[in-house]
């Protein structure tokens, strides 16, 4: 039996944001996670000298939470240009924000994606959701991303099919827009404020940075665990622990395992393919929309455009990332997306080498509305539970429960109501 002020289950990035701010406060942690590394859904792999992120991830610099515990700085960000490239029937248009690049003013007016009144629209859609703090947009009234597109901001079907469709289908994995306003308002706010990045070293830098920041001794790794009561855990290989206080920052389908009476939201799924190439098939750092939504990828991205450590010299890095669970097997999949990806760039894909199919099956809780916008991180059994599925979807809401979670801890302890 190993004695610990707090026991936490789950070294995502929720579980090492919560023992980050409970060892702070000076209490003793003991973090058990099942994997051989920390990150939950945030992992990287070097498959042939390549870095490749489990699922097509990045991180918005803007996110309030990963600016006051991330050093951005040793991360080594690398940067996406703002907008997008958006593939159609008829070519491939640059939209951008011409507030941040203006030489892409003329492109974007230009873009057949919508008429000249929707891009005013996404001037007046950004000057609306960049006011005030952040945190006012999760208590703006409620309704379907698609609604508020329609009905709060009036732009076309246009250009909601070739451009939000596909650009927000790749942040909320569904593509029919029921994920709630707020949560579009915010990531709009996010790219509008900073950039979409990744590490040079690839996503799981993130997670190991703040795991770098614990006591040694803190996380324990290859530790699955069985069960957990209020003050207790057990592994699945009969070691026990006990603490003051016992938290699971799992995601929601392993929470459910554990806790009793935890009603699992659901998951939203995807699938990553990576190919390494000779040559790149485009040269910005950008991503790229199916803008005629014929699929099945729903966007691609050069990862070495934006990132030149995430290939060997002289080798492209391309993702392309689709929707949902398709049920495929692999090569029919790989052989349905190299046939689209051969339509849009020529024979060039040909050439192109399969290096991995990533399947995601639990990407994202299943969370259409944010009413109320954090869910309780309190049990009436005496446990506490935190994840994205506890505030938000994304890496800013996973951070945020973790720490918000830890004071719940922090403040029963302290009042002595455990």
């Amino acid at each position: 039996m190993v004695d610990s002020d707090v026991l936490i289950v789950g070294g995502g990035l929720a579980g090492l944001a919560c023992a980050r701010r409970l060892t702070d406060r000076g209490l003793s942690v003991r973090l058990y996670e099942a994997s051989d590394a920390v990150g939950g859904r945030i992992r990287t792999d070097v498959v042939d000298g390549f870095r490749l992120d489990r699922g097509f991830q990045v991180l918005l610099t803007a996110y309030p939470e990963a600016e006051r515990v991330l050093d951005y700085d040793a991360l080594g960000l690398e940067r996406f240009d703002p907008g997008a490239l958006v593939h159609t029937r008829s070519g491939v248009a640059r939209v951008s924000d011409p507030l941040r690049a203006p030489t892409t003013l003329p492109a974007t007016l230009l873009a057949p994606v919508g008429s000249l009144a929707d891009k005013l629209r996404v001037l007046r859609l950004r000057r609306a959701v960049t006011k005030g703090a952040p945190e006012t947009i999760w208590s703006c009234q409620e309704m379907t991303t698609e609604a508020a597109l329609r009905e709060r901001y009036g732009f076309s079907e246009r250009m909601i099919t070739r451009f939000f469709r596909p650009f927000l289908a790749g942040i909320f994995l569904e593509t029919d827009l029921r994920t709630s306003s707020r949560a579009f308002e915010f990531y709009f706010r996010m790219f509008a404020e900073g950039h979409a990045a990744v590490p040079a070293n690839g996503m799981q830098a993130i997670p190991e940075q703040l795991a770098a920041t614990l006591p040694a001794g803190t996380v324990h790794l290859n530790h699955r665990v069985k069960s957990v009561t209020a003050h207790t855990i057990e592994l699945e290989h009969g070691e026990q622990a006990e603490g003051g206080a016992v938290v699971v920052a799992t995601e929601a389908p392993e929470a459910h395992y554990l806790l009793d009476g935890f009603a699992d939201p659901g998951s939203r799924s995807t699938v990553c393919l990576y190919w390494a190439a000779d040559t790149p098939p485009f040269n910005e750092p950008l991503l790229m929309l199916d803008g005629d939504q014929i699929g099945p990828v729903n966007n691609v991205a050069v990862m070495s455009n934006v990132a030149p450590s995430y290939a060997p010299s002289g080798q492209a890095l391309i993702s392309a990332s689709i929707v949902g669970h398709p049920t495929q097997s692999d090569t029919e999949l790989e052989t349905a997306c190299r046939r689209q990806m051969r339509q849009w760039f020529g024979a060039q894909v040909d050439a192109w080498r399969l290096l991995r199919i990533d399947r995601i099956l639990h990407a994202l809780p299943d969370l259409d509305s944010l009413e109320p916008p954090e869910r309780p991180f309190r049990r009436p059994d005496g446990l506490y539970v935190t994840g994205d599925h506890r505030r938000n979807p994304s890496t800013n809401g996973a951070l945020l429960a973790g720490r918000h979670a830890a004071d719940a801890v922090i403040a029963d302890l302290s009042t002595g109501s455990r």
